[in-house]
């Protein structure tokens, strides 16, 4: 949760579940147990710090999802639902782990910090659905090259941007990847993707490449004045795989 006027985490929380309690939700006496915290000295030492009972964190996530269930919760706090639902599945996986380990008498030999080590690379898994793999940027220089007006608090876009996304990432990110992706990601009934095509790229080499691909198509549209002269230098630059390069011509500056 971002601050809300200069208010810390546990006010901000205390707030937040005072409002859902006013709507008739039960909050689990979350209001007291979050304005209440245990105050401690780190292990690192430095300031005395908050601290609550573990417990208190699936019972958050409990609450928010109730309130999003109950049609509480407002446009923009959706994502805070979906991060609970990626927590509460985490803890659900990490522990079965806990109890097979400790009936299989593994947890004796098992690291101490594997189990929180699962989790954290569950929760990474699930949360990377929904970080925003392309940059506003690409599309605000996208839309200034080509000449149409760009608002940041609005996702529609001209039918063509996908066809220019394609060529300008898919097809120069690897020999034949816009076809396998295409191929691998399902379509409804309508025959549209119903999922982006880069949830399908391999966490190890796809998504690092894409984005490195993407901050340099960026960066060549920033320097760029026209779309005309941004095509020129990307098709120099980053060549689509199986093209044949132009000629090196030096001609005037085409009308946009």
């Amino acid at each position: 949760m971002s601050r809300s006027g200069g208010k810390p985490g546990a006010r901000r929380l205390a707030t937040f579940f005072a409002s859902l309690t006013a709507k008739g939700l039960d909050t689990k006496d979350l209001i007291a147990r979050v304005s209440a915290p245990i105050r401690f000295v780190p292990p690192h030492g430095g300031n005395i710090a908050d601290g609550f009972e573990a417990t208190i964190l699936p019972d958050i996530c409990d609450v928010i999802l109730e309130a999003r269930k109950e049609g509480h919760l407002l446009p923009q706090q959706e994502h805070i639902a979906t991060t609970c639902e990626i927590l509460l599945r985490g803890f659900s996986k990490v522990g079965i782990i806990a109890l097979v380990d400790e009936a299989t008498g593994f947890q004796d030999v098992r690291a101490r910090d594997a189990l929180a080590e699962i989790l954290e690379a569950f929760v990474a898994k699930e949360l990377r659905k929904w970080v925003k793999t392309f940059p506003a940027e690409f599309y605000k220089e996208l839309f200034r090259l080509r000449g149409w007006n760009f608002s940041a608090t609005s996702t529609a876009r001209p039918q063509v941007v996908g066809h220019i996304t394609n060529n300008l990432i898919y097809d120069r990110l690897a020999p034949g990847v816009l076809e396998e992706l295409r191929r691998l990601t399902p379509r409804d009934e309508s025959g549209r993707l119903r999922t982006h095509l880069h949830r399908r790229l391999t966490e190890d080499l796809g998504h690092p490449r894409l984005r490195e691909l993407l901050a340099a198509v960026v960066a060549l549209m920033k320097a760029s004045t026209t779309w005309n002269q941004f095509v020129r230098m990307i098709d120099r630059a980053l060549p689509v795989y199986g093209r044949t390069l132009p000629l090196p011509l030096e001609f005037a500056e085409d009308k946009a």
